[in-house]
């Protein structure tokens, strides 16, 4: 079955879809009908190109099988701006109804789920059971041992002091490709506050009686006012990696590095970006000083600086608030570090709800935020 978009249309090959129901069926079929269902009635559209009407229509299709007449009928999914964007959306939603559809009763049966290539294949995916990724493999080593290092040397090499600027000039040459799509910032900014991996996720994984369910609800709240303060920006949409932070970045020779586990989708908000990375020299410092302070401050400013004073976006001191907050949560959260004294995880919490207290963030005092109010 060929499948291919013609001026929005979709165009169904006849040949192509019997090659699919016969492999599907295990036996040679013959395509007697191609009907687009419309407002429950059938059209006709027939032909050997039988041009459609765009995505997401239904199509009933009747076939003849050793004599036996069947009618199935076959659907895509629209892009729209409710998190169905992108292809991979579309997939989760159709593979969660073949999932579904026949476990509940009275429901209509589906068949098969299935993905058209781009050389107008059709692959069946009905038998799935986990989906994986092949990459190729890349030599280095993650940036955290450099971070390691430091916190058990207290000192920097000029070497660490050029790692941290070529990672912030990567994000500057990241994030300069930007996209006007405002719905796709306003997702950004809606996953970050209720997405599985993101806040709400967070704070409802956080382990038994860690902190007062009454500081969770405030965090939150906190966190939806400044989301909701910032979510008209939408000229801030750029190009993001979305989990950049010491972890998924590989060093080989000097400054030459590569990133790994891009996330949650290809655009959204700069100080993101900014955020994972810088708060983990706020991390490591507070393991060796209890403080921003000495080595992993010249890093953090090192690193903030560049990218302020090379893009002039001061704006993102201004709406980097809730990202701070988020990552601040998993910082602070003993299922990923179990060993961190009371006090650093006093200190994130501080963090947390000074940052989100301010207007603009400040650079030069983040030494301010860890305090109790």
């Amino acid at each position: 079955m060929k499948l291919k978009k013609d001026g929005g249309s979709l165009l169904l090959n006849r040949e192509e879809l019997e090659k699919y129901i016969s492999t599907l069926y295990k036996s040679k079929v013959k395509i007697e009908e191609i009907c687009l269902l419309s407002e429950g009635k059938e059209k006709e559209v027939g032909g050997e190109g039988v041009k459609a009407f765009g995505y997401g229509k239904p199509y009933l299709i009747k076939f003849k099988i050793n004599e036996e007449t069947k009618a199935v009928v076959l659907e895509t999914m629209k892009s729209d701006s409710f998190g169905h964007e992108f292809p991979y959306d579309r997939a989760q939603s159709l593979l969660l109804a073949f999932l579904t559809y026949n476990k509940l009763p009275k429901h209509a049966k589906a068949i098969d789920v299935g993905v058209f290539t781009k050389n107008n294949e059709l692959i069946s995916l009905g038998n799935y059971d986990e989906f994986f990724i092949l990459m190729n493999k890349v030599e280095g080593t993650p940036y955290y041992k450099d971070l390691e290092r430091i916190l058990k040397d207290k000192s920097l090499t000029q070497l660490d002091e050029f790692k941290a600027e070529a990672l912030s000039n990567y994000l500057i040459e990241v994030h300069s490709l930007k996209l006007d799509a405002p719905n796709l910032y306003k997702r950004r900014l809606r996953e970050l506050f209720g997405h599985g991996e993101c806040i709400m996720g967070l704070i409802d994984n956080y382990p038994g009686k860690f902190i007062e369910k009454e500081k969770f609800y405030l965090i939150a709240e906190k966190c939806f006012k400044h989301i909701w303060r910032i979510r008209e920006k939408t000229y801030r949409l750029c190009q993001v990696h979305g989990d950049f932070h010491p972890w998924n970045i590989l060093f080989r020779e000097k400054t030459d590095f590569t990133v790994l586990d891009r996330s949650r989708g290809e655009w959204g908000e700069a100080a993101d970006d900014l955020a994972a990375m810088s708060i983990n020299y706020l991390f490591f410092s507070l393991q060796a000083f209890g403080e921003l302070k000495g080595a992993f401050e010249k890093l953090y400013l090192k690193f903030m600086e560049n990218y302020l004073n090379k893009t002039g976006d001061e704006e993102i001191l201004k709406v980097i608030q809730p990202f701070y907050a988020w990552r601040a949560l998993v910082l602070a959260n003993p299922i990923w570090y179990p060993n961190l004294s009371i006090n650093i995880r006093e200190k994130l919490f501080n963090f947390i709800f000074n940052t989100l207290e301010t207007e603009k963030f400040n650079v030069k005092n983040v030494n301010s935020y860890l305090t109790s109010a």
